[in-house]
């Protein structure tokens, strides 16, 4: 792309976000003093909760791995058995999130959501009382086919929030992953001294972030841009105005969105031929698929599948062997993580998504080397200070991990791709990711007993590419509606309906004079 088409296309976006400034009410009152605002932000509060069970669930096996008790129950698993119980939550995310793509845009965005919680409570069912390795591997495929299904949580969030808050709301949805992993951490640190249930009471407790997500799922309504695809206009601006004016469908936003949405949805349909293939027929998908594709493998192999996973592993490679040291430094680890996530996703549309990007691969590549380094030494020397070092040097890495991959790998493809192709988009960044995560809970056991430290020279590769590719191909989206980040990508030839302020504030005002008439 050219620089020239660059500016051209960024101007164009940025035009479409003073429009919509335009039409926003202007009455000086804070969101949290407005009923209906109050509510789609309990609502995304409550939805983030799914985000903290797949967070609770795709962390504990890492707490689990300094359990004697558990260690017993699974025959001291290593090298490729660990890797294989493992990858085993990971297969079921990959296999459920093409399916919730598919009955998201079929049936709506709450049904897949609905079959989570059931899958969940199968999963937790079988886990807890597994009696064998299998029932308990069986339970694992079970937990991570019900995370697969909390695909369209993101978009119910992204379609229904109020525009100015998207950017936060969409970036603090997967920030709900490191709540979920404190909450696993600290539960099993708490109960690492029970015998056989040290492990079955955290998995017991895999079932309450989805049961307390419930009240929000069924509290918010169904996707605006969902019913308008089914030709169910007058209930998305119903539900539209319930969510972002209190009740008013003839507020100039409302008339505002209403057309963006109508407009855009029609223009895109009527281009649609084959909704997997369009996603690289033309130059803009093109690139929205690179990125799709390079942000799924950054998510899983910047090295953070390595610590996520098997942090006990590293921390006996250093020498800090203690279960109590462990699961400490562990649960330790998870309040990090959450508060730098919620740090970045709440300044997300402050900072830019390029800026958290290229600052987060940076300060990556600079604490890996170094733990690289520290590592290396210390199984040469066996230094117990060396080991020591590398701890504090894990959480930095953390931190350059969490203010971009954590909030941005789910919020950004959201942003990024056309409503005809958002959840699909979506689901091939998630099932990308897990490709990785399959891979490294698979492999990484077997090369950490191989070539150990030396196994970290992969992520630096990685790591490197990544400050390359966004540097070129990431482009900023904050202050932009959904359907006008669509200019960035395609130009001249984006499918976005062209709805402007003026228009909308007379739109509103006919309307209004229409209403006062027939009561008169």
């Amino acid at each position: 792309m050219e620089a020239g088409d660059k500016q051209v296309k960024s101007s164009e976006a940025r035009s479409a976000g003073v429009e919509l400034a335009a039409v926003l009410p202007n009455d000086g009152i804070p969101w949290y003093k407005h009923k209906h605002l109050v509510k789609v932000n309990f609502c995304v509060i409550s939805l983030m909760l799914f985000s903290g069970s797949n967070g609770f669930d795709g962390s504990l096996m890492n707490s689990l791995l300094a359990l004697p008790w558990w260690r017993d129950f699974m025959d001291n698993p290593t090298g490729a058995w660990l890797g294989f119980i493992n990858a085993a939550y990971a297969l079921g995310c990959a296999v459920g999130y093409p399916i919730a793509a598919w009955i998201s845009n079929r049936w709506g965005r709450k049904l897949p959501v609905w079959i989570s919680v059931l899958l969940s409570f199968i999963g937790v069912a079988m886990q807890t009382s597994a009696q064998n390795q299998a029932t308990f591997i069986i339970a694992r495929f079970f937990q991570g086919l019900s995370q697969g299904f909390t695909l369209s949580v993101s978009l119910l969030i992204a379609e229904n929030v109020y525009p100015t808050h998207r950017g936060v709301c969409s970036a603090i949805y997967n920030c709900g992953w490191h709540f979920g992993s404190v909450i696993a951490a600290w539960a099993t640190f708490g109960t690492r001294n029970m015998t056989d249930w040290s492990w079955r009471l955290p998995s017991l407790l895999q079932i309450l972030l989805p049961v307390l997500g419930v009240p929000g799922l069924i509290m918010i309504p169904e996707s605006p841009r969902w019913l308008v695809s089914k030709d169910r206009s007058d209930e998305a601006r119903q539900n539209l105005a319930n969510l972002h004016t209190g009740g008013d469908i003839n507020s100039p936003l409302i008339e505002f969105e209403m057309t963006e949405i109508e407009l855009t949805i029609k223009a895109e349909m009527e281009a649609e031929k084959n909704p997997w293939t369009d996603q690289w027929t033309t130059p803009g998908n093109r690139h929205r698929l690179l990125i799709t594709l390079s942000l799924g493998t950054f998510a899983q192999w910047t090295g953070n599948g390595v610590v996520s996973y098997y942090l006990s592993i590293i921390l006996n490679s250093v020498g800090i062997t203690s279960v109590t040291h462990q699961t400490l430094i562990s649960a330790c680890m998870g309040l990090w993580n959450l508060f730098w996530s919620l740090l970045a996703a709440l300044n997300v549309d402050r900072l830019g998504r390029r800026m958290l990007f290229m600052s987060s691969a940076i300060v990556m590549l600079i604490s890996y080397t170094i733990i690289t380094g520290l590592s290396g030494s210390f199984e040469s020397t066996r230094d117990s200070a060396t080991g020591l070092a590398v701890i504090p040097f894990l959480f930095i890495y953390f931190f350059g991990y969490d203010i971009a991959l954590t909030p941005l790998v789910v919020s950004y493809p959201i942003e990024i791709w056309p409503y005809n192709l958002r959840a699909k988009g979506l689901a091939l960044t998630q099932v990308v990711s897990l490709s990785f995560t399959f891979f490294n809970t698979f492999v990484n056991p077997i090369a950490l007993d191989a070539i150990q430290w030396r196994y970290y020279f992969v992520f630096l590769a990685t790591i490197i590419v990544m400050i390359f590719v966004v540097w070129f191909y990431y482009p900023e989206t904050r202050g932009l509606t959904l359907e006008n980040v669509a200019l960035l990508f395609d130009g001249d030839e984006a499918h976005v309906g062209v709805a402007t302020a003026e228009n909308a504030i007379k739109s509103s005002n006919i309307k209004h004079k229409h209403i006062e008439e027939s009561q008169n």
